[in-house]
C-alpha cells in the first residue's frame, strides 16, 4: 500500500486519525480528527504534532502523541509491543480533553519511510467520571477518619466516679476479684459496671474501654 492508499482509507475511519513520522511531524489528518481536536488538516500537517496537541500523560508527562518512543513504550514506561494510551491533549479551542490512542506502524518499502497510525476516540467524560468518584472517595474516608478520632476521643456519656475507679484498678493491673473485694462489691456488681462502661464509651471488652479511656484522659 503507498501512502496515499493510506491517507485514504483513514478518511473512511469513524476514529480521529493522523499519522505521523518517528520525529513527530504530522503526514496525514482525517475529517474526525478535525471534529475531535478542532484543527484543519491545512493547519496542522507538517508541523509536529506535539506543538499542536500539547499532550500529556497521566502522570503528566509529554511526548507520547508522536514518535516511536509512544509506539513502543507499555503504561509501566517499559519498551516492548503497542499498547493504547490515554493522553490529555489541547484542541483548538484551548480545552484540555482525554482521549485514548491506538497505534498502527505503517513502513513504506518503496520509500523506507516508517509512519505511525494514531487512532483516537474521546474519553474525556469517562475520564472525569472516574476522577470525580475518586475524589468522592477519598471526602468519604476522611469523613469516617474524623468519625473515629472523634469517637476516639470523647465519651458518649460521662462515667461515675465508681466506674473511673473500676477502670484505674483494672489498668493498675488488679483482677476482677481483687477490684470487687476493694471496692466492696459482688462480681455481678462489677459486672454490670463494665457493662454501662462499654456502653458509654462505645467500647466492646473490658482492654478496649481501658485503652480508650487512658486515650481519652479519663484516667491516669
Amino acid at each position: 500500500m503507498l501512502e496515499p492508499e493510506l491517507f485514504a482509507l483513514l478518511e473512511q475511519t469513524a476514529d480521529a486519525a493522523y499519522t505521523v513520522t518517528e520525529d513527530g511531524e504530522i503526514c496525514s489528518w482525517n475529517g474526525a480528527a478535525e471534529r475531535l481536536f478542532g484543527y484543519p488538516a491545512s493547519e496542522v500537517v507538517r508541523r509536529n504534532i506535539e506543538a499542536v496537541l500539547k499532550a500529556r500523560d497521566v502522570l503528566g508527562t509529554s511526548a507520547l502523541a508522536g514518535g516511536q518512543e509512544a509506539a513502543t513504550r507499555h503504561w509501566d514506561g517499559s519498551p516492548g509491543g503497542i499498547p493504547n494510551f490515554d493522553l490529555q491533549v489541547r484542541t483548538r479551542s484551548g480545552d484540555r480533553i482525554w482521549v485514548n490512542v491506538s497505534t498502527i506502524v505503517f513502513d513504506n518499502r518503496r520509500t523506507g519511510r516508517r509512519l505511525f497510525v494514531r487512532l483516537a476516540h474521546d474519553i474525556d467524560q469517562r475520564r472525569r467520571n472516574e476522577e470525580l468518584l475518586n475524589r468522592l472517595l477519598e471526602a468519604a474516608r476522611q469523613v469516617v477518619s474524623l468519625t473515629h478520632e472523634a469517637s476516639d476521643h470523647a465519651a458518649v456519656e460521662p462515667l461515675s466516679e465508681q466506674e473511673r475507679r473500676i477502670l484505674k484498678l483494672f489498668a493498675d493491673g488488679s483482677n476482677s476479684a481483687t477490684i470487687a473485694r476493694k471496692l466492696s462489691i459482688s462480681a455481678q456488681t462489677l459486672r454490670n459496671h463494665l457493662h454501662h462502661i462499654n456502653r458509654k464509651l462505645r467500647t466492646h471488652n473490658r482492654l478496649e474501654a481501658v485503652t480508650h479511656a487512658q486515650r481519652r484522659g479519663l484516667i491516669e
